[in-house]
């Protein structure tokens, strides 16, 4: 059987913040977003929050419309803010519950060579079980899956899953898998809760069951940790590992109560010897992939970019029973920018700018014998 897993960055559709020239570029954008949707949703509007607000929605474009570059502004019902004459925004709303709407990044398609190059990835990576991160919902992964892949001549995987998670820009985790090996139960961490009530997960942590034909079964728990280059270093690392300590109890109750197969894979966005991570790489028995000695990396130690060091950032971590089961493994970079001087590695023959690429991020796989 071979698992996988892949950060595809969204299939058909990406905010238009995140397709900028440079990470730099959009992360002011995407930050604007993040603390005007906090704002719009308080139950009541202070007087500094709502000149907060406006100073927001003008920084963000939306001084004379809703519709604005990178955001827009549904209001469907009651009265949020007015507009003078003279310029500037006026907030009138005195809380959440006084107008309904909602405030949403503009999308625009992915390049579609890109498109077709991350169905190429998954067509080669031929695995059995592939889990998918930012994937923008089922309907979409399963579109990608019937369309784009046979479009490459790949052959469509029979089950396809993404359960609905807290990211509002369409970032998803989710599962496909061949037609022998189906999904089981499924078990979501989208409301898990941290002390002060926040939620732990910036995307979910499922759980799938995959029934195998000798009666055991094996776990895959997906996850996307909380990205470096969203907030401030502090909080985002003290996200992080909030997120990487929950994810060890989840493992460790699984564990507890009789499960050995379990496979916790995914974007972790931060390297082996980081202090978020340790929760999850030094404080359990999880052996990371990269470490077998059947596993190659292809010269290269890192999973992200140029794939230095500093780059690891993609896991398959098995619980040791699992790890007694792998026969090969290895990092699938065809469809990364390779860099120019010199390239890296081989890639398709398209990608010939780095827009081409179908992600940032190489494919991981692990062979088992299950």
């Amino acid at each position: 059987m071979r698992l996988a897993v892949y950060n595809v960055e969204n299939l058909f559709d990406r905010p238009k913040a995140m397709n900028l020239g440079t990470w730099k570029e959009g992360k002011p954008i995407l930050q604007d977003f993040a603390a005007l949707s906090q704002l719009l949703g308080e139950v009541n509007y202070t007087v500094p929050r709502k000149k907060r607000m406006a100073e927001l929605m003008i920084r963000l474009g939306l001084e004379k419309d809703d519709d604005a570059p990178f955001v827009i502004l549904r209001r469907n019902r009651g009265q949020l803010l007015r507009r003078p004459e003279t310029g500037g925004i006026e907030i009138v709303a005195e809380g959440r519950a006084d107008w309904a709407g909602s405030l949403e990044l503009q999308d625009e398609p992915v390049d579609e060579v890109a498109m077709r190059n991350t169905a190429r990835v998954i067509h080669d990576l031929k695995a059995d079980i592939l889990a998918v991160v930012e994937a923008e919902s089922r309907p979409v992964l399963e579109q990608f899956n019937q369309q784009i892949l046979k479009a490459v001549g790949g052959q469509p995987l029979r089950h396809v899953m993404v359960i609905d998670g807290n990211d509002s820009r369409g970032i998803d985790v989710g599962l496909m898998t061949g037609k022998e090996h189906p999904i089981g139960l499924m078990r979501s961490h989208v409301d898990d809760r941290d002390g002060q009530g926040n939620d732990i997960f910036s995307r979910d942590c499922p759980e799938y069951a995959i029934p195998l034909p000798g009666g055991d079964t094996l776990w895959v728990l997906v996850n996307h940790l909380k990205s470096k280059g969203y907030g401030g270093k502090e909080a985002s690392d003290r996200k992080r590992k909030a997120q990487a300590t929950r994810v060890k109890a989840i493992y460790q109750a699984k564990v507890a109560a009789g499960d050995d197969l379990i496979a916790i894979v995914g974007d972790f966005n931060d390297t082996p010897d980081s202090d978020p991570l340790a929760p999850l790489l030094k404080q359990t028995d999880l052996k990371d992939v990269f470490e077998h000695p059947d596993f190659d990396d292809g010269g290269h130690p890192g999973t992200y970019g140029l794939c230095n060091a500093g780059n690891k950032i993609d896991y398959i971590l098995l619980s040791p029973k699992l790890y007694q089961r792998v026969k090969a493994g290895g990092v699938m970079r065809q469809g990364m920018w390779p860099g120019v001087k010199p390239k890296r590695w081989e890639t398709y023959d398209d990608l010939d700018d780095p827009k081409n690429a179908a992600s940032d991020h190489a494919a991981l796989w692990v062979d088992l014998d299950l």
